[in-house]
């Protein structure tokens, strides 16, 4: 599956951690920055698929969980560290949803909004050509 979990730097001290996202960390040029938060219990975001866009995806509080499918294979990812994130690249279907209370989810994306780059339905998607 085209994913890659990705360590971002941390850098320790007493008086709180730091950790940052550059250029080194993500294999793109940043372009938007996103985040989810105070989503409801047993709410789920997601449900789509890129043709082009990227996304790195950190849990910077709490958990939650990312459903990942090919169109061959599912793979489910628990994202809980501040200091790991995961790497979606395109033409891959994803879902977020067991979020713990108080997550936050931000997302690094490598292009500006386009709602011609989502496939939104999960039929279309297993239908789509790469």
């Amino acid at each position: 599956m085209n994913i890659k979990l990705i360590s971002i730097p941390k850098i320790e001290d007493n008086r709180g951690n730091l950790s940052v996202i550059e250029h080194d960390v993500i294999p793109f040029e940043i372009k938007r920055v996103y985040y989810l938060y105070d989503v409801p219990a047993g709410a789920e975001r997601g449900g789509h698929s890129h043709i082009d866009q990227k996304e790195f995806l950190v849990a910077l509080s709490g958990s939650f969980d990312v459903v990942l499918n090919d169109g061959q294979n599912q793979q489910i990812v628990t994202l809980n560290k501040p200091y790991e994130g995961l790497l979606i690249n395109q033409g891959i279907w994803r879902e977020l949803n067991n979020f713990s209370s108080g997550s936050v989810c931000l997302v690094v994306a490598s292009a500006v909004f386009d709602e011609n780059d989502y496939i939104r339905d999960f039929e279309e998607f297993l239908g789509f050509k790469y």
